[in-house]
């Protein structure tokens, strides 16, 4: 514009660049400083201000807002100033802050772990099993080695308890061989993961204990990753056959590891023990593998959407069991 525009003109530039004239005008004209603001007459002097902030910090005065202190003084006939400037000289000495009950959000550094051989660092998770009925549920506990991918230990029960995970985890320790300092183990921020019997013991150990940042769903990716790959699988259970045996060999085929099952009960039931798997130290397979999760054949992916399609058909359809989600399931649909 300034090459070109005393040339041609300033505003036929300006329409040919698509730029108003009072754009250009402004932008070259000068910024002036900012006015500062003038201090009004009536301001308290340094002395007073300072004696101010002598009276707010006096034990009695300490712990109350600038309200209350400014009405206790009125009581003994004392004026020192207006509430309005008890709050600007605590601003000015950044005493002031957030009173209310807000949540804080301070940053979380993101936890790092690497792993360089097996049996190094181990993520455990809990995750939820449908039942045989409504309202009923089964927890899965898996410890997986990050480094192999391998899982090192896992069980089924009617609850989630830290006693149980706490038993998991020791007999997980012992089975493979793990010296103190040797070990670390990643976990969420559930209750059993935080719960004090398992921090005692890992104190006890000497496993190092981590967790992920609060309100992050994706710093545990390898036990999450791990639980879709599991419940995505064609022989996972349906709803029609939940039970504490079908759920623990649907697991135990998913997990390529052979658990030692105790006494079961069927249907909603509660069995008599947990079902717990622990692989021996000496089945452990190549390095990066997980036993039994390969890809699918096409032939065994097209029967398992065949018998349980993820999408049903469109409303229309004469099958009743695949109504649409918008119909109603009181009336017919709408010629």
């Amino acid at each position: 514009m300034r090459e070109v525009g005393p040339r041609l003109g300033i505003t036929p530039t300006c329409t040919a660049l698509g730029l108003p004239t009072a754009t250009y005008y402004r932008r070259i004209k000068p910024k002036p400083a900012p006015a500062r603001r003038p201090s009004p007459p009536r301001r308290l002097a340094a002395q007073e201000r300072t004696a101010v902030l002598e009276v707010l910090h006096q034990p009695e005065f300490v712990d109350l807002a600038p309200a209350q202190v400014h009405a206790r003084l009125l009581d003994r006939e004392r004026y020192l100033c207006s509430e309005r400037t008890m709050y600007r000289i605590l601003e000015e000495n950044h005493e002031v802050r957030e009173r209310r009950d807000q949540l804080r959000h301070p940053h979380y550094a993101a936890p790092e772990l690497l792993a360089t051989a097996p049996n190094q660092v181990w993520s455990w998770d809990i995750t939820k099993l449908l039942g045989p009925a409504k309202w009923t549920y089964f927890y899965l506990y898996v410890i997986l080695d990050i480094f192999s991918r391998y899982v090192v230990g896992w069980m089924i029960a009617h609850r989630e308890s830290a006693a149980l995970a706490r038993k998991l985890i020791e007999q997980s320790y012992v089975r493979h061989g793990i010296k103190s300092g040797q070990l670390t183990l990643h976990a969420d921020h559930g209750s059993s993961m935080t719960s004090k019997p398992v921090a005692l013991l890992l104190l006890d150990l000497g496993v190092t204990k981590t967790h992920s940042r609060p309100y992050v769903s994706n710093d545990n990716p390898f036990s999450e990753a791990q639980f879709k790959t599991m419940k995505y699988r064609p022989e996972f259970p349906i709803a029609s056959d939940r039970s504490t045996t079908r759920a623990a060999s649907a697991t135990s085929s998913s997990l390529g590891t052979t658990p030692s099952i105790g006494t079961q009960g069927s249907g909603c039931s509660r069995p008599k023990r947990s079902t717990t798997g622990l692989p021996s130290s000496g089945s452990r397979r190549g390095l990066g593998c997980w036993p039994r999760l390969t890809l699918l054949i096409p032939s065994a992916s097209f029967a398992a959407y065949r018998d349980r399609p993820r999408f049903p058909p469109r409303s229309g359809s004469t099958d009743r069991r695949h109504r649409s989600r918008h119909q109603s399931p009181f009336r017919s649909p709408r010629s």
